[in-house]
Order: structure tokens, then C-alpha cells, then sequence
């Protein structure tokens, strides 16, 4: 999946179909509305200054057409299709996963916004991430930025959709949960064991458990890979579902780049 190309190598295509033809000029093309959605997540400029000379349609129309497919689940189910092509691959680690949350600011504030309690208490959201011991996003959550990481615990790890790709049923558990102190609960730890997953988080008061890091730094270089779309590095968007739309396609996006790497 390229700036060129909406669908997956293999398979049907995850777009809708079209809604019924209305009078009006020829809608544009949905390859041409991709790549102007995929324009404005890699360069983070406002739909309006979308250059209309590269021919993806208005600002408006990728707007529209990035709605749209937000409520088709499109961004979800390419992601999904994508988790299990890297499955099939070999190429997901159920071993581990590694837990996090990284605030951003909000600049237009909005549904999930909060102040931030590490930038002066400025409106901001927080990206709540779960990815495989190789640091392949499973599942992000956009809260406000004062909700604490460990509230999302159980929501990341019952969100990690049910991922394909190997003999059996999909698979949606990992072996092991790994967090910092921020994840310390012992009735999220009870939880988590009643899901046959084994909590590896660090206590408060301490010392941290050995070579923790060492494993968990997977996820901070996903938060790296996410944030270098600038879309995603400050949100812009007031509604949630708008922000997540493009959190899906860079999860996809990345997926995309590892598999690719895999068959080159």
C-alpha cells in the first residue's frame, strides 16, 4: 500500500462501495482522495492548503472522503489485513507486548482533550499504545492527557483485534505484558492473569525488574515511527474519530513498511 495504491497487494478492497451517482461533476477518484489524505498526515498542513496542482481533489474532498471511510472501518480492517499478512510472515512477536502512553498537545482542543500535566497543563491528548515484542502497533487509544496510563491497561489489550495469518483460530493474547511503574495495579495484574497473560510490570518503591528496559524499548521507537507523521505529532482534529482515522492508517502504514522489508 503506496500513496498509489488504496487497497491491499492481495485480496478485495476495504472501501465501501460508492454511494448512488447524484447529478454533479464525476466524483474524484478514491486513489487521488488516498493519496491527498496521505499527503496532509505526512506533511501536517491544513486540508484548505491541500496544493490543488497535484491533483487530489480539495482539501473538502479528502475531508469528506476520509470520514466517510472512518465510519466504514476502513482504516481498522486494513490495519487488521496487513497484522495478518506480518503473522503469516512469522514476522509478530506474541512472546511479549510492551505497554505505554505518550501526551501531545491539542491545538484546537476538542472531544478527549485535557490539560497536560507535562507542558503546563496546555490542552492535549494522549496516545495510549500497545505493540508486539518486535514494536508492531496492535492497538492505539486517544484519551485527554491527564488520563493516567493505567487506566487504559485492559482496554489496549481487550482492543488488539483478533489477528489471522496462522493455522487455529486469529490470535489476540499475547504471553506477556510488559510496563513500567505508570501500570501498576494489582487488580489489573488479577486481570490480566484471568486472561492467561502474565503481568511484567514494575512496582512503585521498587527497584526495577531486571534487563525491563532493555525489552520494553520497542515501544518508544513505535511512538517514534507514529510521531513522524506530523498529522500525529500534535492534533489538530476536534473530533476523535478524525484523529484515530489517521492513527489507523499510519498503524497500517508502518505495518505496510515492515512487511514489505520482509519480502524484499
Amino acid at each position: 500500500m503506496g500513496a498509489a495504491d488504496p487497497v491491499p497487494e492481495h485480496g478485495q478492497s476495504v472501501l465501501p462501495p460508492r454511494p448512488e451517482k447524484s447529478p454533479g461533476p464525476q466524483p474524484v477518484a478514491d486513489r487521488l482522495c488516498l493519496q491527498g489524505i496521505l499527503y496532509v498526515l505526512h506533511n501536517h498542513i491544513a486540508w484548505q492548503l491541500l496544493p490543488l496542482e497535484l491533483g487530489f481533489g480539495s482539501g473538502q474532498t479528502c475531508w469528506r472522503r476520509l470520514d466517510r471511510w472512518q465510519q466504514a472501518d476502513v482504516f481498522d480492517q486494513l490495519h487488521r489485513i496487513l497484522l495478518a499478512e506480518l503473522n503469516a510472515a512469522g514476522e509478530l512477536d506474541w512472546s511479549r507486548a510492551c505497554v505505554d502512553g505518550s501526551p501531545i498537545r491539542a491545538k484546537k482542543g476538542g472531544a478527549d482533550t485535557g490539560p497536560s500535566p507535562v507542558d503546563r497543563r496546555k490542552t492535549g491528548s494522549k496516545h495510549h499504545l500497545i505493540c508486539d515484542g518486535r514494536g508492531t502497533p496492535l492497538k492505539v487509544i486517544t484519551t485527554a492527557a491527564n488520563v493516567n496510563d493505567v487506566t487504559q491497561t485492559l482496554a489496549l489489550v481487550d482492543g488488539i483485534p483478533p489477528v489471522a495469518g496462522r493455522p487455529g483460530r486469529p490470535r489476540r493474547r499475547p504471553d506477556s505484558l510488559l510496563g513500567d511503574k505508570g501500570y501498576d495495579s494489582n487488580p489489573h495484574r488479577e486481570e490480566l492473569r484471568k486472561r492467561r497473560i502474565l503481568p511484567v510490570i514494575s512496582r512503585k518503591g521498587a527497584p526495577n525488574i531486571k534487563s525491563l528496559g532493555k525489552l520494553r524499548y520497542v515501544v518508544e521507537q513505535t511512538f517514534a515511527l507514529l510521531h513522524q507523521f506530523k498529522r500525529l505529532a500534535v492534533r489538530w482534529a476536534r473530533r476523535t474519530e478524525l484523529h484515530d482515522a489517521f492513527v489507523s492508517l499510519a498503524c497500517g502504514l508502518i505495518c505496510w513498511r515492515r512487511l514489505k522489508k520482509t519480502r524484499s
